[in-house]
């Protein structure tokens, strides 16, 4: 596939220069949702999906774009003074925030480049293909500029760019999961400090499979604005009567003693939701430690009717989905993964059910809801890097 971008490269640049190559991963959650704006853990992991960046560096300050996914936007062309935000220059906003950032950051570009981008992560997914063109766009510019920025700066960098240049308020686990990936190896994050470790992913004969519920995810963006709004407020609440940084800071049974304090009932319900995935990420990761991998499905599957229950992120498409799935013979734990309302459902199967349970639950909830969902059986891969073209 390398070998066709390259060759799609020099045909839209008219170049036949040599070219450098680099990748990021999308990511998927395994356990720990909207835990992480709220200071708690997150557990997700790298896939070997993602994006692919083709880059030849010029001798001036022009910088040229092209996605071999968004090929109507045809080559999005502007100069290293003029990064601001243009809404018609589209999804290259995000590659064109994160140069801005770095350049915010005290950090010197001094040549533009030419660069080709293509991404096998399934559109609106909620597989973080923003934050995978982003940290594309990090390692590259990087190397580029050999400006030898080491990768959790680049992966903060990432979001402030989202944050500030793009406009949504995300929490770092995306970028942090893209950037810090390893092969067979889940993360571990805390949040608010960004300590973090790795946890081997041994599946035992089963596989992650992530179904797509194919749902236009209009709601998610203002339903997760709003979401944390209502856990901030149930924050102001318990420290106006109790000392602490964030709802992650809390255990169940703290949680418990001082739910009182907090006055909406609704931000009392999203502040429970935020204190117990916490908690259960946390126990989560140390079943499968111990090669508990059903004890961590079952968690899996708490945290779902949490996020449907106490959260309210999860609509009836998800829900079709994950209930579907909860029946299937070899189902380990299935739960939405991502913002909510459509996007994904990330399941542990047996790997000798995988089909039958794909052909299942796509019958299942075609019936419930009239959409078709796509499944992807994912592998977990590394994080955003230079790839070698000896191979190619």
């Amino acid at each position: 596939m390398i070998g066709e971008l390259i060759k799609k490269f020099q045909e839209i640049f008219q170049t036949t220069e040599n070219v450098r190559c680099f990748f990021a991963p999308g990511r998927v959650n395994l356990i720990g949702e909207h835990t992480d704006y709220n200071g708690g853990h997150v557990f997700p992991c790298a896939l070997s999906i993602g994006t692919y960046a083709v880059v030849h560096k010029r001798n001036d300050q022009k910088v040229r774009m092209y996605s071999a996914n968004f090929e109507d936007k045809g080559v999005i062309e502007y100069k290293l003074d003029e990064l601001v935000f243009e809404e018609e220059h589209d999804w290259a906003n995000y590659p064109k925030g994160v140069i801005s950032t770095f350049v915010k950051n005290g950090y010197e570009l001094r040549n533009g480049f030419d660069v080709l981008f293509y991404g096998n992560i399934p559109n609106g997914a909620g597989l973080s293909s923003s934050a995978s063109i982003e940290l594309a766009t990090a390692v590259l510019v990087n190397q580029l500029e050999e400006l030898d920025i080491d990768m959790v700066e680049m992966v903060k960098m990432s979001q402030q760019a989202e944050n500030e240049f793009i406009g949504v308020s995300c929490g770092i686990m995306d970028q942090f999961a893209i950037g810090m990936g390893k092969e067979d190896k889940a993360i571990l994050l805390n949040c608010q400090t960004l300590d973090y470790t790795y946890s081997p992913l041994q599946l035992e004969n089963a596989v992650l499979v992530i179904a797509n519920t194919n749902k236009r995810r209009g709601l998610a963006d203002s339903k997760y604005n709003e979401r944390r709004s209502e856990c901030d407020q149930a924050l102001a609440d318990l420290k106006s009567n109790y000392e602490l940084e964030s709802l992650g800071d809390l255990t169940k049974a703290q949680f418990e003693q001082l739910k009182h304090l907090i006055k909406n009932p609704t931000n009392q319900k999203r502040a429970k939701h935020a204190v117990y995935e916490n908690e259960r990420t946390k126990e989560a990761v140390v079943k499968l430690n111990n090669g508990d991998l059903q004890g961590f499905g079952l968690l899996m599957n708490e945290s779902h009717r949490s996020l449907r229950d106490d959260y309210g992120v999860t609509g009836k498409e998800l829900d079709a989905l994950v209930e579907a799935a909860w029946v299937q013979e070899g189902v380990i734990g299935s739960r939405m993964t991502g913002a909510g309302f459509g996007g994904c459902t990330i399941s542990i199967v047996k790997e000798n059910k995988v089909d039958s349970f794909i052909s299942e639950v796509s019958a299942a909830y075609t019936k419930a809801t009239g959409l078709q969902a796509n499944f992807y059986v994912v592998e977990v891969g590394e994080g955003a890097r230079e790839l070698a073209l000896e191979t190619v």
